[in-house]
């Protein structure tokens, strides 16, 4: 027993309580993803996703070399604030029109997530459509999935640094040219095809050519599955748009297990194995780099390259196809054949969803060509809302905005309504080029008698601007409240 100290209570006991081997630990919670070297595949999913990639890159690549009405058919000029898509001239006003089309362009998610699960992911994304040509690049130039295993293990040679180069430089190529169009739709691309051969380019032009080109590079050449996985934000909410009777990838597991190898030709059910030989084929084709026979997981993408590479080992084995399929949770389950399960997918969901979709799409399309061929904008003179002029009249100032919408020359008319014994001074006889836009000043003036008869105060009253007739065009007016302030 050891000995009490003179300042301890002698009559309690204190036993020390030291560790032993006590030892400090780092443990980190970052692991580092490993390369996903993703295998060519074939198949009739495929064709599906590089026919959806020929027609997003030909509509990108192609739109703002047409011409229209002898100017580019799909120009976003922000220096005039002008906005020209083929027939439409649209102005700043009418940013509803682009809400519309981000409103239609979610239901449209909606409704194909409810149906069949990340289509859009799969097959027409941007991040999965240069993600793949960035990989068809890749495989020309450095071979196929061992090749370019083996050549980054190996060490540095002339035969992996001519491969490693011309990579990049093809993929370098093809970013600066997806820079340069994506900045050909806020720029003429004519014009800025003879910025870039006379090396005129202005500084914001460069910076946009170079920043895109540079996400493309990044986010298809190295980031790939990691956008996908941590960046994009569908991943995480897709959840709550499914249910059990989606159209997903799905596995098998009663007709596939218990897995296991077997030569060409031999019973797998003598083998007491199911159809799948875990060939693992299905792992190296994913692009993420996941195993969808442990079920469907966040990170798939729904691009289908599983279905493809198992239906050919299908064929290979003298097994039937669809081991991976398109699938509803409920006729996995239930064993359900095509038919039921495709009735299932017009459920009640889905046609509100479709119903929805279609009436918001007919509403934008009758707005948006039922919309009058100009656009007016009303603000009045802050400086002086009302005064009393030459023989008391009463005199409110007003700045008039006439935007020609059309793409012809356009004669204009300015006139007041609700407004008796009114004279307009301005807005006679306007001539608008196309697709011009001015500012016009006009003063409306009431005579004293007819200020006494309304009173003080603010007054409604309405601008009329008239599109005056030319030939068999229809006549148009625009109507714009606005008030007139009658002085004390």
């Amino acid at each position: 027993m050891s000995q009490s100290s003179p300042h301890q209570d002698p009559g309690k006991r204190v036993i020390p309580i030291q560790a032993v081997g006590a030892r400090e630990e780092m443990v980190s919670l970052y692991q580092k993803g490993e390369k996903v070297y993703a295998r060519e595949v074939k198949g009739w999913f495929t064709k599906w996703r590089w026919a959806l990639v020929w027609l997003t890159q030909i509509v990108f690549y192609c739109t703002p070399w047409l011409v229209w009405n002898d100017r580019q058919a799909v120009l976003f000029d922000l220096t005039t604030r002008r906005f020209y898509m083929f027939n439409l001239v649209l102005y700043p006003q009418d940013f509803i029109y682009l809400t519309a089309l981000l409103v239609i362009s979610a239901y449209g998610l909606f409704l194909f997530t409810a149906v069949a699960g990340r289509l859009w992911c799969g097959y027409a994304c941007p991040q999965s459509v240069y993600t793949e040509i960035f990989m068809w690049m890749e495989r020309k130039i450095e071979g196929d999935r061992v090749r370019r295993m083996k050549l980054d293990k190996a060490p540095w040679s002339v035969d992996k640094a001519w491969r490693k180069t011309a990579k990049q430089l093809a993929w370098i190529t093809f970013a600066l040219w997806t820079g340069y169009t994506f900045v050909g739709y806020f720029t003429p691309i004519r014009v800025l095809a003879a910025e870039v051969v006379s090396l005129s380019m202005g500084p914001w032009e460069i910076f946009w050519v170079l920043f895109y080109g540079f996400a493309t590079y990044g986010n298809a050449g190295y980031m790939r599955e990691q956008v996908c996985k941590y960046m994009c934000p569908y991943a995480r909410f897709q959840s709550a748009m499914f249910d059990r009777d989606t159209l997903i990838i799905s596995y098998d597991t009663k007709r596939g297990e218990p897995r296991g190898s077997r030569k060409r030709g031999a019973d797998a059910k003598a083998l007491n194995q199911g159809d799948c030989v875990d060939c693992t084929l299905c792992v190296q084709v994913c692009p993420v780099g996941i195993d969808i026979r442990q079920g469907l997981q966040y990170e798939c993408i729904g691009c289908a390259a599983c279905i493809d590479v198992c239906d050919s080992v299908m064929d290979k084995v003298g097994s039937p196809r669809g081991l991976i399929r398109y699938a509803t949770l409920n006729s996995m389950e239930n064993g359900w054949g095509r038919k039921e399960m495709w009735a299932r997918v017009t459920r009640p969901r889905v046609l509100i969803y479709s119903a929805i979709l279609a009436a918001i799409v007919v509403a934008f399309l009758h707005s948006l060509y039922s919309r009058p061929p100009f656009r007016v904008d009303i603000v009045r003179d802050r400086g002086a809302l009302a005064r009393v002029v030459d023989e008391g009249f009463v005199e409110n100032v007003y700045r008039v905005q006439i935007m020609n919408a059309s793409e012809s020359l356009q004669r204009y008319r300015v006139g007041v309504e609700q407004l008796s014994q009114s004279v307009v001074d301005g807005g006679q006889d306007l001539v608008l080029g196309p697709a011009e836009a001015r500012w016009v000043p006009i003063a409306v003036r009431v005579s004293p008698d007819a200020a006494a008869r309304m009173g003080s105060g603010a007054h409604g009253v309405t601008i009329l601007v008239e599109q005056l007739r030319q030939g068999s065009e229809p006549q148009v007016d625009v109507r714009e409240k606005t008030t007139f302030m009658v002085p004390r």
